[in-house]
């Protein structure tokens, strides 16, 4: 059985027809889900880019593999060291090189280890075909590539593990213009309204109602020249500020805009997959390496925290003569995404490392009812420094560093009523807030005791000044917030952040 995994970059599942969504931004991966089974609560343990992939290709968690931040010493694996055997410790059992050990050729599509100097990524793949322009280039640029290997080696004597990286719902939003705007008459999200964003445009930090690419409106670094020429709709379709409802609406066309161009060359390539004869034979795998927010935490178009919306990822599975009697259904079971990973080494017949913390679950994956995990935990700590505790409907984030949103130290609330993350309730529910706290704690002795290097990444980050995107000196930043009305939020962040005020 050949194994295509797609990774969309930036994808968050509501906003799949598949997961419920109002807009049809997705028929083609809702047909593969009519077919195939849909996790509605699978998380990225690690969050965002960098820490993500790197938890998926090694099945392990980033407290593990040292991997959790953008830049700084824990954007790179743990040191081995003295017991460092002559391959790597570390990438020898990797998802890629189980299945190459195991007979698959693997090949991936990505520009993923060049954009975040993430080498470590390639282990396991035979094949390495960087699609060339750091993560900006469109869907188009990357379907024929996996096409064309296809027509020649897709019926090759070995099945292929196959990594194809699509990007186009990630900012800044650049779809062609010959694809239009299919959503220009659809309504936005009901829950975004304008109290909301009135709300949002008094409050601070990078990506938030009034800097909504970073830490100012327009920075040159994406509306220069250069910039500009690269992406000619850029300023047509990217917001600067949420000033209003119809630039709110730039930002749900814009991002929908990206989901729906990159499902229509997803969609190419499982339809080449047919017209080769090749789509009975091949386990087809659609994920995410972490979801979006979209002015939920007052943070626009981007993932920067370790929330529902940052750290919960589609993941459909359409696994021919495993999945088809589960076809079209949805699956609640709490999982992380390195468990999905686990299962297929199981369904392809391979064992699980020993390292791995993905537990498989294939010999429940056809019993809806079967609970996996009680409670996750997730982590983010490349824009903010956040672990959260998932259980029940509840999420409890604790804060070590804010990222300059002048986020409290927790946050609960309850992601059935309040979907959107509107209502903290840690004051009013303190007993919930311990009972979050415990998990994270629970989760950490854990991790430790099986840890291979004795410290917690965690510290790492803190000690070298913070979140990587959200280091340095931001005067200039605290200067803004006072110059545009909001000096109490740059008060307060003066006094978390005295080395900046």
């Amino acid at each position: 059985m050949n194994i295509l995994y797609v990774d969309i970059d930036s994808l968050r599942p509501d906003h799949l027809g598949c997961y419920g969504y109002h807009r049809p931004t997705s028929p083609n991966l809702d047909a593969l889900a009519a077919e195939g089974l849909r996790f509605t609560r699978c998380y990225t343990p690690d969050a965002p880019c960098l820490p993500s992939r790197t938890a998926m290709t090694t099945g392990r968690f980033g407290i593990h593999t040292g991997v959790v931040n953008h830049g700084g010493v824990a954007s790179q694996p743990f040191i081995w060291g003295a017991d460092r055997a002559f391959g790597c410790n570390m990438t020898d059992g990797n998802w890629a090189n189980v299945l190459r050990a195991s007979g698959y050729h693997t090949v991936a599509f990505s520009p993923f280890a060049q954009r975040h100097g993430a080498w470590h990524w390639y282990a396991g793949f035979l094949e390495m075909h960087n699609t060339g322009h750091g993560g900006q280039e469109t869907a188009e640029m990357i379907a024929p590539q996996v096409t064309g290997w296809l027509d020649h080696h897709g019926k090759d004597e070995k099945p292929f593990f196959m990594w194809v990286n699509v990007w186009d719902p990630h900012t800044p939003y650049r779809t062609p213009a010959s694809h239009g705007n299919p959503f220009k008459e659809d309504p936005i999200p009901e829950w975004y309204t304008e109290s909301v964003r009135a709300d949002h445009w008094n409050k601070p930090g990078p990506h938030s109602a009034q800097e909504v690419n970073e830490f100012e409106p327009a920075p040159d670094w994406l509306f220069g020249p250069e910039s500009l020429k690269n992406h000619p709709r850029l300023a047509e379709l990217q917001p600067t500020a949420i000033s209003d409802l119809n630039e709110a609406r730039r930002m749900f066309d814009g991002y929908d805009m990206g989901v729906h161009y990159a499902d229509l060359h997803v969609g190419k390539i499982i339809q080449h997959l047919k017209d080769l004869g090749l789509y009975e034979n091949t386990a087809i795998i659609v994920s995410s390496d972490h979801g979006e927010n979209l002015g939920e935490l007052n943070i626009y178009g981007d993932h920067q925290t370790a929330d529902q919306f940052t750290t919960n990822v589609p993941m459909i599975m359409r696994w021919p003569g495993v999945t088809d009697a589960r076809a079209g259904q949805a699956d609640s079971r709490r999982v992380y995404s390195i468990d999905v990973a686990a299962t297929t080494l199981e369904l392809a017949g391979c064992h699980v490392p020993k390292l791995w913390d993905g537990r498989g679950f294939s010999e429940s994956l056809n019993r809806p009812d079967s609970e996996h995990r009680a409670a996750l935990v997730v982590s983010q700590l490349a824009w903010c420094a956040q672990r959260a505790a998932l259980w029940e409907d509840w999420i409890l984030i604790e804060t070590y560093h804010d990222g300059y949103h002048d986020y409290p130290k927790h946050m609960l609330f309850n992601l059935a009523d309040d979907p959107h993350e509107q209502h903290n309730l840690a004051e009013s529910q303190p007993e919930l807030v311990r009972l979050g706290l415990a998990i994270l704690e629970d989760w950490h002795e854990d991790a430790m005791r099986t840890a291979t290097h004795p410290q917690d990444p965690l510290e790492t980050v803190m000690a070298e000044g913070g979140p990587y995107h959200v280091r340095g000196d931001r005067s200039n930043y605290l200067a803004r917030l006072r110059a545009t009305g909001r000096g109490d939020a740059a008060d307060r962040l003066a006094l978390k952040h005295p080395c900046v005020s």
